[in-house]
């Protein structure tokens, strides 16, 4: 058997079954999340009745809304999303960094965001000790959250 012969039956070999696994992890990560569309509701709902009116409005204008840090007074911004989806906003609404945090286990995402918010309202320094920072990405539109 010629080495190129060889090389390329090793290559289909190995990378066939990479391949498979590949697409059914795929697959795994596209499912559904394990609760009912009904309980992300119901967090949905749980989530705009602690919002203030100001933060409900934003909420159901843009999809994210604003809280105060209870120590620094810095703006957050916590749009839809389970991670990575804080943004820290500098006095003119432009994005500085980027902070993921969050309560453990797969919760609908209104319940993420909760917590996101009541921690950062009244406990802000434990919440951005365990939490992931990174710098926000340059901007392609305005990068502003108003």
């Amino acid at each position: 058997m010629s080495g190129a012969l060889f090389t390329s039956l090793l290559v289909l070999v190995l990378c066939v079954p990479i391949l498979g696994l590949a697409h059914a992890w795929g697959r795994y990560l596209a499912r559904p999340p394990p609760w009912s569309g009904k309980a992300e509701q119901k967090a949905l709902d749980l989530l705009k009745q602690w919002l203030s009116s100001v933060q409900l409005a934003q909420y159901e204008r843009t999809g994210h809304f604003e809280v105060t840090g209870c120590h620094s007074g810095k703006r957050y911004c916590i749009r839809r999303g389970r991670q990575m989806n804080i943004y820290e906003l500098d006095q003119n609404g432009v994005q500085i960094a980027v902070w993921c945090f969050g309560p453990e286990g797969c919760l609908p995402v209104g319940d993420i965001m909760l917590a996101q918010k009541i921690a950062l309202e009244t406990d802000e320094h434990a919440a951005l000790a365990v939490a992931n920072r990174c710098l926000a990405r340059p901007q392609v539109s305005t990068g502003r959250f108003a």
